[in-house]
């Protein structure tokens, strides 16, 4: 018996075009989720949908798709943080962790990587890890950073897995959303370690 391999294409994406599979990323998004830990509904995952009108004209904006035999099972997406920081979603967070000079140097200019989704039965496959380093390889001067939820353990434990540095330490136990620093920022050597 010959056993077939299946192959997941990763696609790029770095402008309006990625709008043609919005459904698909909508669906990804929703798989992904709206399940524990994240918990998040079907209003969250339009607002998702309604975001990437704006997000593909963002200034380095690149998006990562994979897809095997027509269906998409995941995505990433990212793009240049301007300058002055944003204050929106979670930046204020961060930039409260950070502090000011620490948020304009590290992150600032960097890659930021928004969202990485990946259908459920599409986990623990590698699929996360080669979205995540499709849409980060080519970060200006390797600075990438990304903010996670302290409500998985899983992608806490993902990012580390692939190299990320956290730089920001809530209380353990505690809530809110942590920084990581990407596997070639220069600044990963300078992030404070835990207490």
């Amino acid at each position: 018996m010959t056993e077939t391999r299946v192959h997941t294409e990763i696609r790029v994406h770095e402008d309006a075009r990625l709008l043609a599979h919005t459904e698909d990323l909508r669906s990804v998004y929703v798989d992904a989720f709206c399940a524990p830990p994240w918990d998040e509904d079907e209003e969250r995952a339009a607002e998702f949908a309604g975001r990437l009108r704006v997000d593909v004209d963002r200034p380095g904006f690149i998006a990562a798709t994979a897809v095997r035999d027509g269906e998409m099972l995941g995505f990433a997406t990212a793009w240049t943080t301007p300058a002055p920081f944003p204050a929106d979603r979670c930046h204020a967070q961060a930039a409260a962790a950070l502090g000011p000079d620490r948020t304009s140097e590290w992150l600032v200019g960097a890659r930021e990587l928004d969202e990485l989704a990946v259908r459920r039965a599409a986990r623990g496959t590698g699929l996360a890890a080669r979205l995540l380093e499709t849409v980060t390889a080519d970060a200006p001067e390797g600075r990438s950073w990304l903010v996670t939820s302290l409500r998985s353990g899983r992608a806490m434990s993902f990012y580390r897995h692939q190299g990320w540095t956290q730089a920001t330490h809530p209380s353990p136990g505690g809530r809110g959303v942590v920084v990581f620093l990407g596997p070639r920022h220069p600044a990963r050597a300078l992030a404070p370690r835990p207490l």
